[in-house]
């Protein structure tokens, strides 16, 4: 059976069971508001649910997503599609989200929001259409990035009016959030690519780190270039340049979590040397990825009884 992962505006709480163990590092909390980082540890392959009635939830990967993580909203959609997780995530209201993936460890910033301050904030409830609940897997927007990126330094290091941060922030991500879903409306109705295309691009991407040329992909979906670049645009958001680079990236990451050294993924990830790989690492990822491995062991976990214990 899975675990239905059932949060409210108190936030996600720490559990241990014999399919996933949950930790929250750090937390910080107002009257509208909750962020924590969390650290997942998951086993073996799993589904879950996430549900919360009255709050919004949202999610930012700080490490790579275990492998094959897929989302369906069964509700809307039937039991059989499921979409590729994005680093960032969000789940409505009242709306339940199936996950399912493999095994992985995983660092993450969690952010809910009460529904009612959203409202308020944009005048008005969000209608959650299908094509609104399509682009809540992967929040492509680099202004909710860069928020979610604020949010998590003031949790880790709160100063002075730390809670009245928290609010400041969780209004700026709110409205943010309105004009994405406000963005996916204006979207051509029509016009994107077909999802066994966009699964055949997910699945060549994933076979090999080194960049396809858009001719093969173009090939592979027996469509133009042209067809390919508007399409993809049109059905992710993103340019498809964009999206490859960012999937290069969760690979990085997840190779550095996995303590392969830099000489061996630039090789693997067909960088000219491990110099040209840290640049772009930290042109993408806003530090080197000698940092990012050395963040990823640093902290203090909070044990589910309660006591702090160093990392």
């Amino acid at each position: 059976m899975k675990p239905e992962l059932t949060t409210a505006l108190r936030g996600q709480r720490p559990m241990a069971t014999n399919l996933a163990t949950i930790l929250i590092d750090a937390e910080l909390r107002s009257t509208s508001a909750v962020a924590q980082l969390a650290r997942y540890d998951i086993p073996a392959p799993m589904e879950a649910s996430l549900i919360a009635p009255e709050c919004y939830q949202i999610n930012m990967c700080l490490t790579p997503r275990p492998l094959h993580a897929r989302a369906c909203y069964r509700q809307h959609w039937g039991p059989h599609r499921f979409e590729r997780l994005g680093d960032i995530f969000m789940v409505p209201p009242g709306e339940e989200l199936y996950i399912k993936g493999d095994s992985g460890r995983q660092a993450t910033v969690l952010c809910f929001i009460e529904a009612r301050a959203v409202n308020e904030l944009i005048g008005h409830d969000l209608a959650w259409t299908e094509q609104k609940l399509a682009a809540t897997i992967d929040v492509t927007n680099a202004r909710v990035r860069a928020l979610l990126l604020r949010l998590t330094e003031e949790v880790r290091h709160p100063a002075l009016a730390a809670e009245r941060m928290l609010d400041a922030l969780a209004a700026e991500l709110a409205i943010e959030l309105a004009r994405f879903c406000l963005e996916v409306d204006e979207r051509p109705a029509n016009g994107g690519l077909a999802g066994w295309r966009l699964r055949l691009i997910d699945e060549r991407l994933s076979e090999d780190p080194i960049v396809p040329p858009l001719t093969e992909l173009a090939t592979l979906c027996n469509i133009s270039i042209r067809q390919l670049t508007r399409g993809f645009k049109a059905s992710r958001g993103r340019s498809i340049g964009d999206y490859m680079e960012q999937r290069r990236l969760e690979l990085a990451k997840r190779m550095l979590v996995d303590g392969e050294s830099i000489k061996a993924i630039a090789f693997v990830m067909g960088y000219t040397s491990p110099s040209s790989f840290t640049f772009a690492f930290r042109r993408a990822a806003g530090s080197s990825p000698t940092e990012f491995r050395q963040r990823q062991t640093r902290g203090v976990t909070i044990s589910l009884d309660g006591e702090t214990q160093p990392s």
